[in-house]
């Protein structure tokens, strides 16, 4: 099974590699560890590239969007439609994620692996699993078979993005309702009430108690095991959850780095993690989102982000916002000069400081 074979062919981060580039950034004209978390993830990115010249020259957001069959207790304002009008918005150039893109630059692969309404738009990659998942507070969102296929739909699409020369992947999602599949994935794996993990999303405030009260009833009615990730994302997950679950499993196995975007990416970060804790070394933090979980989920992972803006847009937005910092000490890792190789400084005797 392709699941089984990618989580076994995981390699093992280069230590050598990774202490290389901690030998050059002390080394630098500056004080070493000053750049803080940046440094960090050249080194961190060194140890998973296997070379003390990583790059991250060519990038690509992925937004894997699906719908979730829980928007039918009224956990979101927005209407489920607007997850197909998005994806075909995002595939024509027209999303926020898009313009981050442009900026770095980055491409932006939009995938449908379970978008519940039609569309026409030739640019979207459909790789459907099902149109949506079932309703999670009455029923398993989905079969253990159709996650499964949902992660390996990841896995071939970090595959495929390999083979297409991309070093640095985004993982992205957009799904009308999935906030409450997420904070239901993320109380399990944290094993902490739902009230402490589930926030507004797009709710309003006076919905989050009722959304609160959904995850709640969710988790009693499907007792999912929060020892089995699989188990754990096909009764209270979502499609577009587990493809990015499988999007870091295949990214560490096919050499392609994934930077992690807010609290739903992390909870498929953290999902990947349980099924195959090497896949660590491919994940590259981006931001602490503003949503509840968010923080709880980066502390399980044990990484720290790059930036806290009280972002909380989805689509792999501050995940680009993340690759252009690492873009950035990249850049000061190949162009800094080396401290022993400044002249010295004013007359003779007068170099104090």
């Amino acid at each position: 099974m392709l699941l089984e074979e990618t989580i076994g062919s995981i390699p093992d981060e280069d230590t050598a590699a990774a202490a290389l580039a901690k030998k050059r950034l002390d080394s630098m004209a500056k004080l070493p560890g000053s750049l803080g978390e940046l440094e960090n993830a050249v080194i961190r990115l060194a140890g998973f590239q296997k070379t003390s010249r990583p790059d991250i020259n060519r990038k690509a957001a992925v937004v894997f969007c699906a719908d979730n069959g829980v928007v039918a207790e009224g956990v979101s304002s927005s209407a489920q439609w607007i997850t197909a009008a998005q994806a075909v918005n995002f595939a024509r150039g027209g999303g926020v994620v898009n313009a981050f893109a442009r900026r770095l630059p980055a491409d932006v692969w939009v995938i449908d692996v379970g978008i519940a309404c039609d569309y026409d738009e030739p640019r979207i990659r459909r790789q459907v699993v099902r149109r949506g998942t079932g309703n999670m507070a009455s029923g398993p969102a989905m079969t253990r078979q159709e996650c499964v296929r949902a992660i390996e739909t990841g896995i071939l699409t970090a595959q495929d993005l390999a083979g297409d020369g991309v070093r640095l992947a985004i993982a992205g999602e957009m799904g009308i309702g999935n906030t409450t599949t997420a904070s239901a994935v993320s109380a399990v794996l944290l094993g902490c009430p739902p009230e402490e993990v589930t926030g507004r999303g797009s709710a309003g405030e006076q919905g989050v108690s009722h959304k609160k009260e959904i995850v709640r009833r969710a988790l009693e009615h499907n007792q999912p095991d929060p020892a089995d990730p699989i188990d754990i994302l096909s009764k209270v997950g979502g499609l577009e959850i587990a493809a990015m679950c499988g999007l870091y499993l295949g990214g560490a196995a096919h050499g392609v780095a994934v930077m992690i975007d807010g609290m739903i990416s992390s909870a498929a970060a953290l999902c990947a993690i349980r099924l195959a804790p090497r896949c660590l070394c491919a994940m590259f933090p981006s931001h602490c989102t503003a949503e509840s979980a968010g923080k709880r989920l980066l502390d399980a992972l044990g990484l720290r982000p790059l930036i806290t803006a009280g972002l909380c847009l989805g689509e792999g937005t501050g995940g680009l916002l993340g690759a252009g910092l690492l873009d950035s000490a990249l850049a000061a890792y190949y162009e800094t000069a080396a401290l022993r190789d400044l002249g010295r400084v004013g007359r003779e005797g007068d170099d104090e400081a």
